[in-house]
């Protein structure tokens, strides 16, 4: 694996209100902890062998400033109760020397719930086609083990982050965010 590989992952979510647009994105990710880097979005792969750690160890690695790789998901309106939702998906293979998915959502009218179970189950047919399997994501989903089970073949765990809110009563600005934030050993 080369140096942009990531070998370290967390998942962040933050919400934020603000008579400007632009300024409502930056207090939801001041809300995420990720402000005060330059964010780079990417597409949807887990790396290999990378290690999912907590948010708070992962924001004491980012510097000022600092080159930052995500997957974002990122909803904002000035409608007053309007419900946004933004939401992160994950699946991998239990198997963590190959790759898994990472899927983003962000919609209008959904509860935290449903917008979550959407992009895990999204992130689950991603990787389930990737592997050559049809995912029935309602027939396949173990509740209790939160394993997916696949043709007695395949398993593979999936997890979820989302952030909803309804628009500020005002009229303000109101965005939410979440994301998989991806880091880089120096």
């Amino acid at each position: 694996m080369n140096k942009l590989t990531p070998k370290r992952m967390f998942f962040t979510k933050g919400v934020g209100h603000h008579k400007n647009k632009l300024q409502s994105f930056e207090l939801a990710l001041r809300s995420a902890g990720v402000a005060q880097c330059n964010l780079v979005a990417v597409s949807s792969i887990f790396p290999p062998d990378c290690k999912i750690i907590s948010k708070e160890k992962g924001i004491a690695f980012l510097g000022t400033g600092q080159i930052t790789f995500v997957v974002m998901a990122r909803e904002a309106t000035n409608e007053p109760n309007r419900l946004v939702s933004a939401a992160i998906g994950l699946a991998r293979p239990k198997n963590k020397k190959v790759y898994g998915y990472l899927s983003e959502h962000h919609g209008f009218g959904e509860t935290l719930t449903k917008a979550a179970d959407f992009a895990e189950d999204l992130a689950a047919t991603m990787l389930g086609s990737t592997l050559g399997i049809e995912v029935d994501p309602d027939a396949a989903w173990d509740e209790r083990k939160q394993v997916y089970k696949v043709g007695g073949k395949q398993q593979f765990v999936s997890r979820s982050i989302a952030q909803n809110a309804r628009g500020h009563k005002d009229g303000l600005w109101t965005t939410v965010v979440a994301m998989a934030v991806m880091l880089l050993d120096s």
